[in-house]
């Protein structure tokens, strides 16, 4: 049984993706290896990993559209890119699917491992939610911060982890402003370029599943951060 976890590693190069996987399995993680993108869609179960390695440069599905299937099947796993794709536009595109890192090639495979278990550590935290109530109402919304589930009667959302944690925070600074830099430091671990372009994408998010009830607004404060405003 693994200590660390368990890793779903996707990557074509068999010679590298073999010393990665054995190094990581000295460091007390359980790898699967895949090498085709097509069969690492074939092959993923959902609940199975807690984590996700994808390269982006893939035989018949690449790691983009490999990212997305998976987070369409699994809302919960992290993910993170492992590449040689190193231009802005590449790493914008893979934070925006909701990667939680984007390492390029060549690396260093102990500051790899650092990030690895950093990232499975802000996994646990979220799973602990921040608030002593369970069920909070949002205008016509219950958010259920054990479950992670936004409903609105017999409509549902299963929140990520990282959604649920943000709703949270911005719950908690209710019609006041949370400020971006904080809100990544908690949620992200950094304030990065590329972790706020994340964050963007997941302020988006929770917009969309408050879509129907106009008395709820997720308002940005320019060069501030966000107002989670309920009339």
């Amino acid at each position: 049984m693994s200590k660390e976890g368990k890793i779903f590693l996707v990557e074509d190069d068999l010679n590298f993706g073999a010393v990665l996987k054995a190094y990581l399995e000295l460091n007390d993680f359980e790898v699967v290896l895949v090498s085709d993108g097509a069969r690492a869609r074939s092959v993923f179960k959902p609940k199975e990993y807690n984590l996700c390695v994808l390269d982006i440069m893939l035989p018949n599905l690449d790691g983009y559209e490999l990212a997305s299937f998976i987070r369409a099947t699994d809302s919960q796993v992290p993910f993170v890119f492992l590449t040689a794709k190193s231009l802005k536009e590449d790493v914008v595109k893979g934070f925006d699917l909701g990667a939680d890192d984007y390492i390029t090639k060549p690396f260093d495979s102990e500051v790899l491992l650092l990030k690895i278990k950093a990232i499975l550590r802000r996994n646990d935290r979220n799973a602990i939610p921040l608030l002593t109530e369970t069920k909070i109402n949002i205008a016509s919304y219950i958010f259920d911060t054990s479950a992670r589930t936004l409903s609105k009667g017999e409509l549902e959302y299963k929140l990520s982890p990282k959604e649920a944690e943000l709703l949270e925070l911005l719950w908690k600074n209710n019609n006041r402003v949370l400020s971006k830099d904080k809100a990544l430091e908690k949620i992200w671990g950094d304030s990065n370029y590329f972790t706020a372009r994340s964050m963007d994408v997941y302020i988006s998010k929770l917009r969309k599943y408050f879509a129907d009830d106009t008395r709820v607004e997720i308002i940005t404060v320019h060069s501030s951060g966000f107002i989670l405003r309920v009339q």
